[in-house]
């Protein structure tokens, strides 16, 4: 994999990625089988790469795109339940220009903020294996050379955050030993951006009230206080 000049060049790339059997296998059959709910609609079926502003100071890290969500409408966050929380706190905070994601096209603009994940295709039961990942980590590192002012790196669940610390090791950026625990509102200190925990806006956590709106909205006020104060 080569360097690149532009966020567009890369995402082009990312899309024709079929590195990982298992991860293609799954994502196609997902398209092409459908949710019932969707069945009139053409599905995405492809890797799914990151947006937002390639000025952003903000990287918004999950986990991988969700079978009938980003999978479906080919933008991570789009057309899921998750999706919906963290759009309407991300529009709330100012990171956002509407608090809603439903398709690409929809008029969704992000402002000084950048979505994206560890993992760019729908993985089997939202596990990917150890190889999956390796397989896809020099994407987000090629996005984090193209990404040259973020400052606040904001995880969502434990799996992105555990991600993070590894990739800025990987680039030679100094991160605390031993590692921070993950949690809701977990704060790690780095020689490069600050890493913030939140806990993954998936229905298993906003249904049982693991996470609340308000939850989510503050740790987004921290993310921007935390780059205000960065300058």
């Amino acid at each position: 994999m080569t360097g690149y000049h532009s966020l567009d060049s890369l995402a082009a790339d990312v899309v024709l990625c079929r590195r990982c059997p298992r991860l293609v296998a799954w994502r196609e059959a997902v398209a092409e089988e459908k949710r019932a709910a969707f069945s009139d609609e053409d599905y995405w079926g492809k890797p799914v790469p990151g947006f937002g502003d390639p000025e952003a100071r903000l990287l918004v890290l999950g986990l991988a795109p969700a079978a009938h969500g980003a999978n479906r409408t080919g933008r991570m966050f789009t057309g899921d339940r998750s999706g919906d929380w963290l759009f309407r706190a991300m529009s709330q905070a100012g990171f956002a220009n509407q608090p809603t994601s439903e398709h690409r096209g929809d008029g969704l603009e992000l402002s000084d903020a950048w979505v994206t994940a560890p993992v760019r295709c729908a993985p089997p039961d939202n596990k990917p294996n150890t190889e999956e990942r390796d397989n896809c980590r020099p994407w987000l590192h090629q996005e984090l050379d193209l990404l040259a002012d973020i400052q606040v790196i904001l995880c969502l669940g434990g799996y992105a955050w555990t991600n993070a610390h590894q990739v800025l090791d990987e680039r030679g950026i100094e991160t605390p030993t031993p590692r921070p625990g993950f949690t809701h509102g977990a704060r790690s200190g780095t020689s490069g951006p600050l890493i913030l925990g939140s806990y993954h806006p998936s229905q298993q956590n906003t249904f049982t009230g693991k996470l609340t709106e308000e939850m989510l909205r503050k740790v987004f006020e921290e993310a921007r206080t935390a780059i205000e104060a960065r300058g």
